[in-house]
Formats: structure tokens, sequence, C-alpha cells
């Protein structure tokens, strides 16, 4: 399986009044890893809604906090797929900070309709992830 990474360098904005950075901001910087991973693959967001009628939304995650991150620090988040089913898939994510995991996660993403109901992985998608190595 290929591990896609995404740098990030801490800011003033991502940190809470003790100067670490807040806990929601590491899922927010791996929404962005996750976006950049299907960027990598050919996809974007808005053309997998536009062309398939379909958003890709997080049914449930699991999160562990190992160490805090702080202003400056540089950051890497690696994304890998773990699998895929016809309408779901789900991904790993760790937060890097010279060499060692300060965050990690598993991620279930599901694809859905408009009326919110889910719909099945475009097929470009699905085989852009089996071609990765599952």
């Amino acid at each position: 399986m290929i591990t896609h990474d995404f740098p990030v360098r801490v800011y003033y904005d991502d940190t809470d009044a003790g100067g670490v950075v807040y806990h929601a901001n590491y899922l927010k910087f791996a929404e962005r890893a996750r976006t950049e991973y299907l960027r990598s693959l050919g996809f974007e967001n808005t053309q997998i809604r536009d062309e398939h009628g379909i958003i890709i939304v997080v049914k449930s995650l699991e999160a562990e906090y190992l160490s805090p991150s702080r202003l400056d620090d540089f950051l890497i988040v690696q994304t890998r797929l773990l699998s895929v089913k016809n309408t779901s898939f789900v991904m790993e994510q760790k937060t890097i900070r010279d060499g060692a995991c300060v965050f990690s996660m598993n991620i279930v993403l599901v694809c859905v309709n408009e009326a919110g109901r889910p719909s099945k992985i475009p097929d470009a998608v699905k085989n852009s992830f089996l071609n990765e190595g599952l």
C-alpha cells in the first residue's frame, strides 16, 4: 500500500492558549491530507460531486493523541488506504514530527448522494484505490 505524505507547518491559529496544537486541528490537517491524496490519484471532490452526484463524508473515526505539537513544528500527515467496499473505504492517517507519530487515526468514509443515502464509489475512483495495492 502506498502512503501519501502531506506537509503541515503549525501556525499560531493552530494552537490553543497553552501553545499546543488544538485537538480539532489534527482533524483539519487530516482532511486536507485526504483531499490531496485523492488529488494525487487524479480526482477532486468537486469533480466527483459534479460528475457522479456524490460527496465523500466521514462515517466514523477513532483517534489517538500521542504527543503534543507546538508552534512552528513541521509535521507530515501520512495517509494510506486500508480497505475499500462498495460505498465506503477506510484510511489510516498518522501525523509525524521528527520521525515520531504524534497523532493517529483510522477513519471510515462513505460516498453519499444528494439525499444523504450511501452511493456506490465511482468506478474510476475505486479502480485507482485498487491500483494502490489493495
